[in-house]
C-alpha cells in the first residue's frame, strides 16, 4: 500500500515548513506549478483523493509521482526537490496537448485542468451560473476584475465578492473544494502588490437561491440588490 502522511497543521506546519530549503524548489519556470501544488496539498487533505482514488481515467504513474515524490516529502520534511517536479512535468508533457510543460511558464488553470481532468479524470469541483444562463462546470475560479482604487491591499473575501458581482456570477451549490486563482501572477503584471489571505470565506451571498436574511426586517429576503 502507498505510504501516506497527513497534511501539516498549526505548530507542526510552522516547524516543518519554516526556514531555508523549505517548500517546493523552483526550476525552469516551475513557479505556477510549485505554488499550486503547495496550496493544494501542504496543509489540507480536501484533495487527497487525487493521490489514492482509482478514478476511471486515472493515470496511476502520474498519481504515484504526485503522491510519492511531491506530496509525501512536502508533508514529511517540508521540502520537495526541483527534480521531482520536473519528473511530473515530463509526464504531463507526454499526456497533454502541450509540449512546453517542462520549460515554459503556464497559467495555473491550464495545469489544474490537465492534471485533474485529462490525467486523473476527476469530476469538476465548481458549478457556476452567470445571469440565469446554463450552468458551467470548472476546476478552479480565476478572479477577473478591473483595477479599483479603493482596494490597495485587499483580502481574498473582498476580491471574490467583487469579482462575482462584476461578472454576475453565482455558485449553483456549495463546492467541496473552492480553488481560487488570485489576480497577481506571471512576469509582466500584478494587479496588487500584496493580498491578505482570508482564513475563512463566507460564500452566503455568492450562492444561487440561498435563503438569506433581509437587512431591514430580518425575515427571509425576497429581493436582492447588487
Amino acid at each position: 500500500d502507498p505510504e501516506s502522511f497527513p497534511p501539516l497543521r498549526n505548530e507542526a506546519a510552522v516547524r516543518v515548513l519554516q526556514g531555508r530549503m523549505k517548500g517546493i524548489q523552483g526550476h525552469c519556470n516551475s513557479c505556477y506549478m510549485d505554488a499550486a501544488l503547495f496550496s493544494l496539498f501542504s496543509c489540507t487533505s480536501v484533495l487527497d483523493s487525487m493521490l489514492f482514488m482509482p478514478f476511471p481515467l486515472c493515470d496511476r504513474n502520474v498519481q504515484g509521482i504526485l503522491r510519492d515524490e511531491i506530496v509525501n516529502p512536502l508533508r514529511r520534511t517540508g521540502f520537495v526537490r526541483a527534480s521531482s517536479v520536473m519528473h511530473l512535468r515530463e509526464q504531463l508533457t507526454d499526456k497533454g496537448p502541450c509540449s512546453s510543460f517542462t520549460n515554459a511558464e503556464k497559467d495555473p488553470e491550464e495545469f489544474l485542468n490537465l492534471i485533474m481532468q485529462q490525467v486523473l479524470g476527476i469530476e469538476p469541483l465548481l458549478k457556476l451560473q452567470s445571469g440565469g444562463q446554463k450552468e458551467q462546470e470548472c476546476y478552479c475560479y480565476q478572479i477577473f476584475m478591473d483595477k479599483q482604487e479603493d482596494l490597495v491591499v485587499p483580502d481574498v473575501q473582498q476580491l471574490v465578492e467583487r469579482s462575482f458581482l462584476s461578472s454576475d456570477l453565482k455558485l449553483v451549490e456549495i463546492p467541496s473544494c473552492f480553488i481560487i486563482q488570485m489576480p497577481r501572477f506571471g512576469k509582466e503584471y500584478k494587479m496588487f502588490s500584496k493580498i491578505i489571505p482570508s482564513l475563512e470565506l463566507d460564500i452566503t451571498d455568492l450562492l444561487l437561491d440561498s435563503p438569506r436574511e433581509c437587512c431591514l426586517c430580518g425575515d427571509v429576503a425576497t429581493l436582492e440588490c447588487s
